[in-house]
């Protein structure tokens, strides 16, 4: 009689095992299924692009803004519910399936001014919110010598990097060792002249992105995984260039949002809003954002 009873309330034991079992089943399922719906849909990611930031009113304009609009720019993503992303936060998404947030954001500074150490980062911290920097190397180096830091004029140092770096807030990204020449010099950041060949263009550019990555890598300990092409300038033969040398993303400055899937390939060309002075937040994130307000 025991021996049955005891029996029974295995076989209890086990159906109900069983049930609970096909249930957690069901629902790793359903969710299985519908994060592989979200990463085939993909999710909407702007980014906005920000260079030097000053105070004085009269050096403000297409690219400088004051600290006071950059606090306004963060102020009014955090009450709308954006969390600000950086590239090892995509590339976690898209490798291993990381969730990003329901609302992301990503916040580039191009060209490593001083003033964004002396700025952008501390309103960063005070926020909660990410950045990403992608110095230009060869004033980084120069800078680092002089220990010059003048806000209009200044680009930030090794050791700027290195603090900001450690506080966990800035990200640091690869815009060129030195491909910022203008048109005049003939070449316009790191654009293929019509004159050189393939074979010559992909020795410079290897060159100078690979120094960029040896001195980072030597400087921090860490290893750049995005390219930002200097003034949003992209010839065609230098995208299977970037893939063979590693980055697993680029950045340009067409203005659109972008659109993440579980796709390694939609990491490269991101586009990028340009923040200009004189727009205030609500307006030009209505645009960017694509919310309406």
């Amino acid at each position: 009689m025991f021996c049955s009873l005891s029996f029974y309330r295995k076989r209890k034991l086990v159906a109900a095992a069983a049930i609970f079992l096909l249930f957690l089943l069901g629902v790793t399922g359903v969710s299985a299924a519908a994060r592989s719906a979200v990463a085939a849909k993909g999710i909407s990611l702007p980014i906005v692009m920000y260079h030097g930031m000053l105070e004085e009113k009269n050096r403000q304009g297409v690219y400088v803004v004051s600290p006071e609009l950059f606090e306004s720019d963060l102020s009014y993503l955090k009450e709308h519910g954006y969390t600000a992303v950086v590239v090892q936060d995509l590339i976690d998404y898209v490798d291993s399936g990381k969730p990003l947030p329901e609302k992301p954001v990503m916040l580039t500074f191009d060209d490593g001014y001083y003033n964004n150490y002396l700025y952008a980062y501390p309103l960063a911290k005070k926020y909660g919110m990410k950045i990403v920097i992608s110095p230009i190397g060869i004033y980084t180096d120069r800078d680092s010598l002089t220990e010059e830091d003048h806000a209009l004029y200044s680009h930030i140092t090794w050791d700027q990097i290195r603090e900001m770096m450690d506080s966990g807030y800035v990200e640091f990204q690869n815009h060129s060792y030195n491909l910022h020449g203008t048109a005049q010099s003939g070449r316009l950041g790191a654009q293929k002249r019509k004159s050189e060949s393939v074979e010559t263009y992909r020795a410079l550019l290897e060159g100078d992105l690979s120094r960029m990555q040896r001195e980072m890598t030597e400087q921090t300990g860490y290893t750049p995984t995005a390219f930002v092409y200097p003034y949003g300038i992209v010839s065609r033969e230098s995208v299977p260039v970037v893939k063979s040398m590693g980055f697993q993303a680029t950045m340009n400055c067409e203005n659109r949002r972008n659109r993440i899937t579980d796709d390694p390939d939609c990491l490269f060309g991101m586009g990028r809003f340009l923040r200009t002075a004189g727009v205030s937040s609500e307006k030009f994130f209505s645009r960017c954002l694509g919310t309406g307000g």
